[in-house]
């Protein structure tokens, strides 16, 4: 595979496969009267859709990335992911206080790419 290629889509896999997991853990929310084995059944059924996207974005990023930095890469994804369906979904801005505690986790992120060379 394109070295160039091995390296971005891991990323937009993953970034999707976020979004995908995101709406699985808090879609159910939108409709609390439904049943909740019918809401885990229904969020399990959307999961399957994230580690199609999930399991092959890892098999194509552990050639460019370590474990860490793929899981990483997952973790900021999700909180990306997460602000997105906040946002959409539920019409929940975040506040500048969760913005900090985003920025704090970004920085936890960079340090890891940033690796032995501390």
């Amino acid at each position: 595979m394109d070295p160039r290629l091995a390296a971005i889509a891991p990323i937009g896999l993953l970034a999707l496969s976020a979004t995908v997991m995101n709406v699985a853990w808090y879609w159910h929310l939108k409709t609390p009267s439904r049943p909740l084995l019918a809401a885990v059944a229904l969020s399990w059924l959307i999961a399957l859709g994230e580690y199609a996207l999930m399991v092959p974005a890892n098999r194509i990023g552990a050639q460019t990335y370590s474990l860490a930095q793929l899981k990483t890469i997952a973790e900021v994804c999700s909180l990306i992911g997460f602000v997105f369906v906040a946002w959409v979904v539920f019409g929940q801005k975040p506040v500048p206080s969760q913005l900090a505690g985003f920025a704090l986790i970004a920085t936890g992120a960079i340090l890891v790419f940033r690796g032995a060379s501390i």
